[in-house]
């Protein structure tokens, strides 16, 4: 008899073949999303220590015989028989806790996978393993997801240009620029204590200056190291949506031990991480010394460095330098590494000497780092 209530379904699902003497053997349908969550979790040792799931299925039945299952049989099962966010979520395990590398470098893969941030962080990884051919094909994932963040994030960047607030009233009445706390103050007289009610008699805006009066420069250093891909992606898209700005100059470094220029590339965020190569160690000190030669007006600038903090160069030199900076009037950022549930991960004593140094140091997302150009440029 098969399982029929949709609970016990999930928790033969979740637990593999030794909960069925609990739970019931599983439909034709759910035995088949059973076989492909075997493929994926039944390679994990220590779920087959605790009898969870048992080794991952080998054969698949057909023809005249069993065939292996390849990457490409599993990726047409999953996307057939999961909804979206759960194939995102069985790709990312694949790739990135199990390390099923063909799924990005085998050109069959490629051309049937979702693209996603996941998998662009894969080809980011592993694409200097490529021919040519596969390349072409891993490059698709690379135009798709960055079309996707350009989509996100470009609107958020450019409302954040529209002009910062000033601290003079406006008589222009929208409600982006509603004063809140100056129309409670100037209406306070009109309280009514029995119905717990504010009447509104004259409300407050704020106006907005203009921008752009004088030029201004971004100096944007990211760790390519091996951990930092996400901050990778979403610097350069930022940085592409940033460039042209009128009065603002952008700058791209990335950097591990060695220090890589792509300003030229900014403009092209595909072309840029198509040249960016992760992995190796860091040397935080030597890509702030190179931007530092970068900029023109300290006072004008603000220089960003997006990284985790590990440095494997002269600590002690990359404080110096950054005292240097801000004693000459730069803004200088440390901003840390964000992993995949935007939490900040980074070593925090050396984050803390920076901060010591005058760096303002946190996390921030692209969005919000465009707000604080935006508002820098508006003074």
């Amino acid at each position: 008899m098969t399982t029929e209530d949709p609970a016990l379904e999930r928790w033969r699902l979740i637990l593999g073949a030794p909960a069925e003497r609990c739970t019931g053997p599983l439909g034709e349908a759910a035995a088949a999303r059973d076989a492909a969550l075997d493929w994926l979790y039944g390679r994990d040792e220590d779920l087959a220590r605790r009898g969870v799931r048992r080794p991952a299925a080998t054969t698949r039945e057909g023809g005249d015989g069993s065939s292996v299952v390849t990457a490409v049989d599993w990726l047409d099962d999953i996307h057939r028989l999961f909804p979206k966010e759960t194939v995102e979520r069985l790709e990312r395990d694949a790739v990135e806790r199990y390390g099923i590398q063909e799924i990005v470098t085998d050109p069959a893969v490629l051309e049937r996978v979702e693209p996603s941030p996941t998998l662009l962080r894969a080809v980011l990884r592993t694409k200097h393993l490529m021919n040519p051919e596969v390349l072409r094909l891993a490059r698709r994932i690379v135009e798709s997801v960055v079309r996707q963040l350009m989509e996100r994030l470009n609107p958020e960047v450019r409302r954040a240009f529209h002009g910062t607030r000033s601290r003079r009233p406006s008589r222009l009445p929208l409600a982006r620029d509603f004063d809140f706390r100056q129309t409670v103050r100037a209406n306070l007289a009109h309280y009514q204590p029995e119905h717990r009610r504010l009447l509104i008699e004259r409300p407050y805006f704020h106006s907005r200056t203009r921008r752009h009066l004088e030029q201004w420069q971004l100096v944007l250093l990211v760790d390519q190291s091996g951990s930092m891909a996400g901050s990778v992606i979403h610097s350069a898209v930022t940085a592409a949506c940033l460039w042209n700005l009128p009065g603002l100059k952008t700058h791209l470094i990335a950097f591990d031990t060695s220090v890589v220029d792509l300003s030229s590339d900014v403009s092209d965020p595909v072309e840029l991480l198509m040249r960016v190569q992760l992995g190796g160690g860091t040397d935080i000190a030597q890509a702030v010394d190179y931007g530092a030669g970068l900029i023109d007006n300290p006072r004008r600038c603000v220089f960003a460095v997006i990284t985790d903090f590990y440095e494997g160069g002269d600590p002690y030199r990359l404080v110096r330098t950054v005292r240097s900076l801000v004693e000459q009037g730069t803004t200088v950022l440390g901003l840390a590494a964000l992993d995949e549930e935007a939490n900040p991960h980074y070593d925090r004593e050396l984050a803390g000497r920076l901060a010591e140094a005058g760096a303002h140091v946190g996390a921030m997302t692209p969005g919000r780092l465009a707000e604080f150009v935006a508002e820098r440029l508006g003074r």
